[in-house]
Order: C-alpha cells, then structure tokens, then sequence
C-alpha cells in the first residue's frame, strides 16, 4: 500500500512553515529541501518511495510554496536556522537531509551548524560556491526574472527560459514549475541570490557527516561543480558521486524512482 502524503504547517519564528510528510512517525527521518523557485512538490512524487522506508518531510523553504517569508533578509544561513526550527517542532533529534540545487546548499549550512544530528547529507546538483562562483555569478543575467508584460507574455518567456534544460515532450514539469514560480512572484530572483552570496568556502570544512553527491550529467549548470565540491568536502566521513543518467535540472520530479532508489540505498549503506 502506497503511504499517504499529509501536508501541515508548523508554527516557527518567521510565521507558518508548510511542509509534507510521508511514512512511519517512527522511521528513521529525511529531510527534503527543495531548489528555487520551486515547492514541496519538487519531492511530490518521491515523497511516497522514500516514505516506504523512511519519515519523509519535504518543507516549503522560507517564503517558497506555502512558507511564510518573514522579515529577515533571505540568506542560506537564515533557511537554514529555519529548517531546524522545523526539525525542532517536529522532536526530530537525527536527521538525513536531501537538498537539490538551492536545497544542496541548505543542507550543507544546516550540516555545518548542526553537526551529529544530522546524520547524512545527500546533495543533488548542488554548486561549490566560492569566490569564483560568486564572480561569475555576477556576471551572469537573471536567472528566471521576467519583466511583467500587459498581455501575459511573459509567462511564455518564464517557460522559454527554462525549457531548454528540462527534458522533452514533460510540459508538465515546466507547468509545475510555473505554478511554483508564479506563488513567488516578484522575489522569483530571492533564492538565486542566496546561493550566489552564500560564502561555502568558510562552512563546507565543519561537514563531517557522510555525503552523497548526486549528479544529473545533463543539467549544465550544477554537473560541472561535483567533482569540485566532492575535493572540499575533506573532512566529510565519506564522499561518493552517484550519477543518474538522462537527469536534467528537474531532476526529482522527472526520475522520481531512480531518485529516491538513490538516496534509499546511500542510507541504506549507512546502517
């Protein structure tokens, strides 16, 4: 029987936190995290594979999907302290943590500050973001900024934007991305930015947790960074690079079986 997704909001210092949980409140707990502008539904179809086994919990970041935004300027290290504010409400003491792009970078500060309790990082698509990324970040235009047009065409250059690194004949993974990016609205940059300020180079030494980087070789802009990031993370337990073949940008919701087979058998290993 497939285990039923529940959706809930938890009550934490930026206001309401939604996330969505599957499986055994007794399972051994992961934690999912999610890439901008996206949502918990990211995870939507991994949700139930993972809950097979695990506590799965996929939280809306800090003013994305349902998430309240706060007052506090967006930052990686503010997500962060808010993913274990959640962990906290929900009297998780151990964690395993997922995080693709955006959420790769989360979980690797929440790894940082929180040490032993988290258990295992599985970082998918995740950049190494020093000085250099940082440089050439800047030099880079908007990522997903559309400017507002009249006539609603810019809704087509949102979906034109990203098209060509999501796989053929799946619209209906751009139109989840859509909706996700439409919920954002004018802070649809918010998340890019974060990670482009985020100084990894002074927090990716406290990780000392086992990793797995997970590597969708068609996704142009996070494939480059895995050997990169596998070399800084010298003080992790262990490091290895899985790769998922056909993987591109969306890589949760367009091979949520091969995914989630993935991470299942990382932590599986770790027992």
């Amino acid at each position: 029987m497939t285990p039923t997704i529940r959706r809930a909001f938890a009550d934490l210092s930026v206001g309401q936190v939604h996330y969505a949980s599957c499986g055994d409140v007794d399972a051994p707990p992961v934690l999912l995290l999610h890439q901008s502008p996206r949502s918990w539904r990211e995870y939507e179809a991994v949700l139930p594979l993972l809950g097979a086994r695990h506590r799965a919990i996929a939280m809306d970041t800090v003013g994305f999907g349902d998430s309240a935004a706060g007052s506090e300027p967006a930052s990686i290290a503010h997500w962060a302290r808010v993913a274990a504010e959640l962990l906290d409400a929900l009297r998780i003491e151990r964690v395993a943590v997922v995080g693709h792009h955006t959420g790769g970078v989360i979980a690797i500060e929440l790894a940082a500050a929180l040490g032993e309790r988290v258990r295992a990082l599985v970082l998918s698509s995740t950049p190494y973001t020093d000085e250099a990324f940082r440089r050439a970040r800047a030099e880079r235009p908007p990522i997903d900024e559309v400017e507002p047009s009249e006539d609603g065409s810019h809704l087509a250059a949102l979906w034109g934007k990203r098209q060509g690194f999501y796989p053929p004949h799946r619209p209906e993974l751009l139109e989840a991305f859509v909706l996700d990016a439409l919920k954002v609205g004018r802070r649809l940059e918010e998340g890019h930015r974060a990670v482009a300020s985020y100084r990894m180079e002074e927090r990716i030494d406290r990780v000392t947790q086992p990793v797995l980087i997970v590597r969708a070789p068609e996704d142009p802009f996070a494939s480059p960074h895995a050997q990169e990031l596998a070399q800084h993370l010298r003080h992790a337990a262990s490091v290895r690079i899985a790769d998922i073949e056909g993987g591109m940008v969306p890589l949760p919701d367009q091979l949520p079986e091969a995914f989630a087979r993935c991470v299942d058998d990382f932590l599986a290993g770790l027992a």
